[in-house]
């Protein structure tokens, strides 16, 4: 997977942050360069500059994209969301809504604040649909762009209410694609693991969640969900290092939320056990300790049983629960694995075909 690495972070719900950085105060560009001899100098009013023509997209994109980013209340808790179609629906982040089943939803559009009940969520992918309960007639639905197409260094927006403060926008650009990203499971989130997530230098603050990472086509390329942190700050947020769950994670889920109130294709591997995190000698994390298995689950398949340790997938070490989840993250229902173990004592191997979540 490319960019796979993966790395913690923390959601980046409740909050907001942020000023439309574009391009302000750069009308008028650079002095004209001197003439050549025989050359008219250029005139400065000759038409748009390079910055001029910028800014303008950037205002274009905001006009386009703004009225479809809400802003919701559950509770003490505040985040963003998206409008996802004429009824009503809404997508966010599981963790903005968290057990929440009424809401509260601000439309960028005005006219106050209007009600709205939980759809579905699912907080393996951090991701939820919630539905008003009275859709306005102009619900301007977003567009979602195609997550292939989305190439590091393009220029992004993200939308939302960062800190409260409604409707704000950031701009940055794409910094990676690809990344496993595991949410913390305090401060807001719910612990998930979440692959193939878009790296952003635009700024993710809290209450960010759930909003819209945009392009300059005015298309939404993600949802901004998570802020990386930085231990030697006390694990604040590392300034310009901010995740978003990719358009194409973001329409498969919610289109099943919709659909059927719940996930039925999850596209998650998983090897069908319940575990823990076992110590070795020095009483550090070394493998997990399956504690149940699925009756006809991948690891049933393959003969694993409770009590056996996992230590490793494939290449990769596992030391505790969420390192596991980590690599199975990594993979797709279907894929063959090794599965290194070991029974009363002894190490052994397995081939594993996972299953899904």
């Amino acid at each position: 997977m490319s960019g796979s690495r993966i790395v913690r972070a923390v959601p980046a719900a409740l909050l907001c942050a942020a000023l439309l950085a574009g391009c302000s105060g750069s009308r008028g560009g650079a002095p004209a360069p001197s003439a050549s001899p025989g050359t008219a100098a250029p005139s400065r009013g000759a038409g748009p500059t390079v910055s001029d023509r910028l800014q303008d997209e950037y205002q274009k994109v905001v006009r386009d994209v703004l009225p479809s980013v809400v802003q919701i209340t559950a509770g003490q808790s505040l985040g963003s969301g998206i409008v996802y179609d004429t009824s009503g629906d809404i997508v966010t982040n599981a963790h903005v809504v968290g057990d929440s089943t009424a809401f509260k939803v601000t439309l960028a559009t005005g006219g106050g604040s209007a009600d709205a009940t939980l759809v579905g969520s699912y907080p393996a992918d951090d991701l939820a649909v919630i539905r008003l309960r009275r859709p306005p007639g102009g619900l301007k639905p977003a567009v979602f762009g195609d997550s292939a197409k989305v190439e590091v260094g393009q220029i992004t927006l993200a939308m939302g209410n960062p800190l409260g403060l409604s409707s704000s926008v950031t701009q940055g650009i794409v910094s990676a694609v690809g990344r496993t990203v595991s949410e913390g499971g305090n401060g807001g989130g719910n612990g998930a693991t979440i692959a193939n997530m878009v790296q952003t230098s635009a700024a993710i603050n809290p209450g960010n969640s759930g909003g819209a990472l945009v392009n300059l086509s005015s298309q939404v390329i993600g949802i901004p969900t998570l802020a990386a942190t930085d231990p030697e700050l006390g694990n604040s947020a590392a300034p310009g290092i901010g995740f978003a769950i990719p358009a194409s994670t973001v329409t498969d889920i919610a289109g099943q939320l919709v659909k059927n109130g719940k996930v039925t294709n999850s596209g998650r591997a998983a090897l069908g056990v319940t575990v823990r995190t076992v110590l070795g000698d020095n009483f550090q994390p070394a493998g997990v300790a399956i504690v149940s298995v699925k009756n006809g689950g991948a690891a049933d398949k393959a003969g694993l049983r409770p009590d056996d340790v996992i230590t490793k997938l494939d290449a990769t070490p596992v030391t505790t629960a969420a390192s596991l989840t980590e690599v199975l993250a990594a993979h797709r229902p279907g894929d063959h694995v090794t599965v290194t173990y070991t029974r009363d004592g002894s190490r052994r191997t397995a081939g594993v075909t996972l299953g899904q979540l």
